[in-house]
């Protein structure tokens, strides 16, 4: 059972490799918030059943994600959006944080819901913005 959960994770780590070699920015920015996405939804299963080892690694993958979303923030031209994103990512980089420290699945959840907003967002830019860019 072991080797089959292992192959699997190597089947999907060389998918999604296979994917961001081949993937435009906007995709590229898409796989982050998927990857943040269910690495905290991992740590929320792994906080429930008491696996404080797989919590916390995958809690650091994704405030590690996070941190590369906010990497990327352009502020010398992204004006106020890009600030508040910027700051909004701080946030949740905080949330993770205390979530880990305290247990606390309601911050993980507040976290996923943030996500899920701004990913949402993302995946409205229509294909002729993200063309131009």
């Amino acid at each position: 059972m072991y080797a089959m959960r292992r192959e699997l994770q190597q089947y999907r780590q060389s998918g999604a490799l296979a994917e961001a070699t081949v993937a435009d920015p906007h995709r590229l920015i898409q796989m982050l918030f998927e990857g943040a996405l269910e690495r905290i939804a991992v740590a929320k299963g792994a906080m429930e059943q008491g696996n404080i080892q797989l919590k916390g690694n995958k809690l650091t993958q994704a405030i590690s994600i996070i941190g590369g979303l906010r990497s990327s923030l352009d502020l010398s031209q992204g004006g106020d959006l890009a600030g508040n994103l910027d700051a909004l990512y701080e946030y949740m980089t905080r949330r993770l944080l205390q979530a880990n420290i305290h247990n606390d699945t309601d911050a993980l959840d507040e976290v996923i819901r943030l996500l899920r907003e701004i990913k949402s967002a993302w995946d409205g830019i229509p294909d002729r913005l993200r063309q131009a860019s």
